[in-house]
């Protein structure tokens, strides 16, 4: 039976013939689609493919925004998906039917393909069992939960740590500059943890490398949309958050044990240019005793771009660098990226192309794509051919004294298209094992998790009693075996310090632990207060690094004053005591699987109070509490605990622009001491206890100690160490429990610091290993102590040298991006302007669908308008004044030279919420009279940069004043259209991916042509005005409107 239902109207224009489709249902919509095609005299058969794929793709999104198929008779299958036991008790993978079971993919995502395969005997059965809806090759997924159920993971994501209201889409993107709104980064985890509302946990994965859709818009409830088929797998409902992940772990693997030198502080930039620049930046660490431990090597130490080469005349003798820095305690990390450059005679393009590497386009040749050393191939990682070829050419690399390996550019990332990555229609000759001869589509995901294992495999064979360290900028599930994270190309902005919080949880709660962002942010330049606000919470999450961006100022923690530089010597003071905690954390999420960074709602799971706070975290027991507000620093913050004891501690550091420190009752600690770097410690150093009793006058802890590198712990060779402190009759007793491993105790002295609250704390020294016993005053005493640390605490915190509270910092190059821009929050729409430099709208958000339209670095890009033909001519860059601010409107004003202003004036009309109204004009303010009182000859161009989430999904649709109908898509090009090919007064915007069409109309009476630009990832539609002298009469002026609308 046909659905009479009507989805959407259009039209389409072929050659001199007009089709207009009603899209009924899929038979229907068959039909007149081969009709269009067999009919239709198109000008190129290139042509004909493309509208015939785009039609194709745009039937299999025919969904509503509910999620409700538009399917008939046997074209949809749908119902309760089928179960079975894997693994473990209370875990289930579901499949649609056993023909699907059977024609799933091996799993890339977990550590042994086989246990998903692999079902157990159990007596449990599944508590939540989801539906399933198959239509047209796209299998949806759908899980409902109880009401008041709360949301997170899906990986590496932006904007809020609760997600209820988002969807995301895995797609590895190159996403420099993303926004809260950005729905693909770096990394693909297609992963969901649900707390229920009694506190238990229950966490979903969808085993597909492809395109998935995570729909998380509906209150508990949980749609994944993907290509058919695949399974699901369920973890729980466990009792905690905790027991969920221990479980995901068991299936995607740990984390890799780091070396205990990586926990340290790293320092980079892009690009320190030459070694003796690298030189200098270590020995000014270690002058200004500034703790550090890693400097990172970006792309420009090579010989032009080229990977395992170095430049002659900057970096002649790495492994004499390399040799310096180990003597100053340094380790170095290098950048490898996969674009190998296309050029007979490099070694490395040679041996490849002799061993048959490269991943090939459809009709069996090299692709080739251009990105940093220009026309480029790239390995096919999915055949492990390729991948010992790779591992055997980072071996040799590490005999230049590599210590780490940096993989960037992995998504993979290319240059000068509109899709940021190769074509889907390459071709990737896979093992059987991950899933055979495949395109692109289907490995694009873990093309960056299999590079991250090739080089890591190859780090193993370079020395076997060292643990490889590798960072990966792209990812996906179970890439935590072979390499840590950062955060990506962030921002130096307050939002995205505030963000950063919330995304390196995400990916621990999406099983990937050893995470960090870009300290400072990469793009921009921080202030003194952000970057020393941004170090002190950043020296406390598991991966530490500041790193930024060429052109910019320098970010090292001493280029921001002295002020915030003594900030940051006392924050990272703060992580070198902590690393004996840290350390011990990594070592049981390597051989559990439990986390070491989580909400602040893993104290009490229960509590819906904690679920959305973002400026807090926990460091296992320590509860890290940060303040992300500009003007609230750690003496203006209101702090909620969880419920039971938290203990206020420091190591009299208190500073207004670092975080509070609390140590949860019933908790042990180790803290070492204060080092330069890791490679300073020595097992007899002095350690310190830090001890919270709970209610019941307890506490436990433990200390995991090693040789720091290599893999002696797998056979026994450590120490791991419990403590307990008991209170018996105004006695503290703190003393060993239990040891395990093969290594003796070191003599050292141990430090007990029995935390009474407020920062008050008693102590007493003795040898580790001991009895060690503290008596405990009478009440009114201890109350006395606490009450005299709080004013010691709060003497300090006033007392401490502030860090200057400018937004700019004179003489650097670069810009400045923490000015707080004003916001335009109104109806449906949330803008943000910067007046300092072009007026320019940087982010363009709308409400309703969560998207971000638009989003830029302060500087360039984003909504931009000139005053001549020529791009980026007067009006993008000067200083515009703010004329007037109210509610939902700003005008602005920016003096454009020879009497004339541009001025703007965006706004959200009364009673029409929905709407964004920008009306520009170029005015004669103070034209000289021996013009006549006209000015020089000017053209209004109205020129945003859209972001292209989906790019391959994306296209241009409008019609035109002839009636003629155009579709422009990202391989057309750049194209005009003025005369009776302008667009009569609108054209879309159109994402398929998210069924949104940003709809831009104008008034075609004021707009003389206009342009379509695609780039890579973004695409310009520019409103240009006629060019013409103007006098104070006879101004130019542009007035157009965007809207959201929704599509099937």
């Amino acid at each position: 039976m046909i659905e009479e239902a009507l989805v959407w109207r259009s039209s389409y224009k072929v050659g001199s013939l007009q089709y207009i489709s009603l899209f009924l249902s899929p038979l229907r919509y068959r039909q007149h689609l081969h009709l269009l095609l067999r009919n239709a005299p198109f000008s190129s058969s290139i042509t004909a493919l493309r509208r015939k794929r785009f039609c194709e793709k745009f039937v299999s999104k025919m969904a509503n925004y509910e999620g409700q198929a538009v399917t008939s008779g046997s074209d949809v299958r749908s119902g309760s998906m089928i179960f079975e036991p894997i693994l473990e008790d209370g875990v289930f993978r579901f499949d649609c039917s056993v023909n699907d079971r059977d024609a799933a993919y091996p799993s890339i995502s977990f550590a042994n393909s086989r246990d998903r395969d692999t079902p157990i005997s159990t007596q449990k059965v599944p508590s939540y069992i989801p539906t399933f809806e198959c239509l047209l090759e796209q299998q949806v997924v759908k899980l409902e939960l109880p009401v008041g159920s709360s949301l997170y993971g899906t990986g590496e994501v932006s904007g809020d740590l609760e997600r209820t209201g988002k969807r995301v889409f895995t797609w590895n993107t190159d996403a420099w500059g993303y926004g809260p709104g950005t729905t693909s980064l770096y990394q693909s985890h297609p992963w969901v943890l649900a707390v229920l509302p009694n506190g238990e946990a229950l966490g979903i994965l969808a085993d597909t490398t492809r395109r998935c859709e995570i729909d998380l818009r509906r209150e508990s409830t949980i749609q994944i949309v993907a290509s058919s088929s695949h399974p699901v797998i369920t973890f729980g409902p466990f009792a905690s958050p905790t027991e969920v992940l221990i479980s995901l772990s068991k299936a995607i693997g740990t984390v890799f044990m780091p070396p205990k030198w990586s926990l340290g502080y790293h320092q980079c930039r892009w690009s320190y240019l030459s070694d003796q620049r690298v030189l200098e930046v270590a020995k000014t660490f270690r002058k200004k005793c500034i703790p550090c431990d890693v400097i990172w090597m970006d792309i420009d130490y090579m010989d032009g771009f080229r990977c395992f080469t170095f430049d002659k005349e900057r970096f002649r003798d790495p492994a004499s660098l390399v040799k310096d820095l180990h003597y100053s305690g340094f380790k170095a990390i290098w950048m490898l990226d996969p674009g190998i450059k296309q050029e007979e005679g490099y070694f490395v393009y040679d041996s490849g192309s002799k061993n048959d590497v490269w991943v090939q386009k459809a009709d069996g040749t090299p692709y080739v794509g251009e990105v940093w050393p220009g026309p480029c191939v790239f390995p096919d990682y999915t055949q492990s051919k390729v991948r010992a070829w790779w591992a055997n050419l980072v071996k040799d690399f590490i005999s230049n004294g590599v210590d780490g390996i940096w993989n960037d550019m992995n998504e993979p990332a290319i240059f000068k298209v509109a899709t940021k990555t190769m074509p889907e229609s390459n071709v990737h000759r896979g093992d059987g094992e991950l899933g055979g001869c495949q395109n692109h589509s289907f490995y694009h995901n873990v093309y960056g998790l299999l590079m991250a294992r090739s080089t890591y495999e190859g780090m193993k064979l370079a020395n076997e009693k060292k643990r490889p360290f590798v960072l990966t900028r792209a990812g996906f599930s179970g890439s935590q075996r072979y390499a840590s994270t950062w955060t990506g190309d962030n921002l130096s902005t307050w939002e995205h310090l505030h963000m950063s919080i919330s995304m390196v949880l995400q990916l621990g709660l999406s099983g990937q632990p050893l995470s960090g962002p870009d300290i400072g942010g990469f793009a921009g330049n921080a202030t003194p207060k952000l970057f020393g606000r941004w170090m002190g919470v950043g020296s406390m999450f598991p991966f530490c690094r500041g790193h930024s961006e060429a052109a910019t100022a320098d970010h090292e923690p001493w280029s921001f004053g002295e002020e915030c530089e003594e900030v940051c010597r006392l924050a990272l003071k703060r992580r070198y005591r902590l690393i004996p905690l840290i350390y011990t954390l990594f070592y049981f999420a390597h051989t559990r699987g439990t986390p070491v960074a989580t909400p602040i709602f893993f104290a009490d799971p229960k509590d819906p109070s904690l679920r959305k706070l973002e400026n807090s975290f926990l460091l296992g027991p320590v509860l890290v509490y940060a303040s992300t507000l500009q003007k609230e620093g750690l003496d203006k913050m209101e702090i909620t605990l969880p419920k039971g004891i938290w203990l206020s501690f420091d190591f009299s550091d208190a500073h207004p622009d670092l975080p509070a420190l609390y140590l949860k009752g019933g908790s042990i600690i180790p803290v070492g001491l204060p080092l330069q770097h890791v490679g300073e410690a020595n097992p007899s150093d002095d350690l310190t206890l830090l001890v919270a009793l709970d209610e019941h006058g307890k506490a436990e802890g433990v200390l995991f100690e090693d040789d720091g590198d290599g893999y002696e712990f797998t056979k026994g060779n450590y120490l791991l160490t419990h403590y307990v402190a008991e209170l018996k009759s105004s006695v503290v007793t703190v003393r060993v429990h239990k040891t395990e491993g093969s290594w003796e105790r070191p003599k050292r002295r141990l430090h007990i610091q029995l935390l009474l609250g407020g920062c008050a704390m008693l102590d007493t020294w003795g040898s580790d290993g001991e009895v060690l016993q503290l008596i405990l005053p009478a009440e009114d005493e201890v109350l006395k102590l606490v009450s005299t640390s709080e004013k010691h605490y709060k003497d300090r915190l006033e007392n401490a040298t502030a860090i200057p509270d400018i937004e700019e910092v004179s003489g650097t190059k670069g810009t400045v991006l923490s000015k707080t821009p004003i916001e335009l929050k109104n109806g449906e729409w949330d803008l943000k302007v910067v007046p300092w430099i072009g007026g320019r709208i940087i982010s363009m958000t709308h409400i309703p669908s969560g998207t971000q339209w638009l989003h830029s670095r302060i500087e360039i890009h984003g909504y931009e308008e000139y005053s001549g033909t020529e791009y980026r001519s007067a009006g993008c860059s000067e200083e515009y004044s703010v004329i007037n601010r109210e509610p939902g409107l700003v005008v602005l004003e920016g003096d454009i030279g020879g009497g004339l202003v541009l001025r703007r004036h965006i706004y959200v009309p009364k009673n029409v919420p929905n709407i964004i109204q920008i009306d520009s004009s170029i005015i004669a303010r103070s034209v000289g009279a021996g013009s006549g009182g006209f000015s020089r000859l000017v053209c209004l161009r109205v020129h945003p940069t859209f972001v292209l989430l989906h790019p391959s999904e994306s296209f241009v649709s409008f019609t035109s004043m002839d009636g003629s109908v155009h579709e422009v898509f990202p391989d057309d090009g750049e194209q005009f259209f003025e005369g009776n090919l302008l667009p009569n007064g609108e054209w879309r915007l159109i994402d398929k991916c998210l069924g949104l069409a940003l709809v831009n109309r104008f008034n075609v009476t004021e707009v003389f042509k206009c342009l379509v630009h695609w780039d890579s990832g973004t695409v310009n539609l520019e409103l240009w005005s006629e060019s013409r002298p103007v006098s104070d009469q006879s101004p130019l002026r542009i007035s157009h409107q965007y809207e959201v609308l929704r599509i099937p």
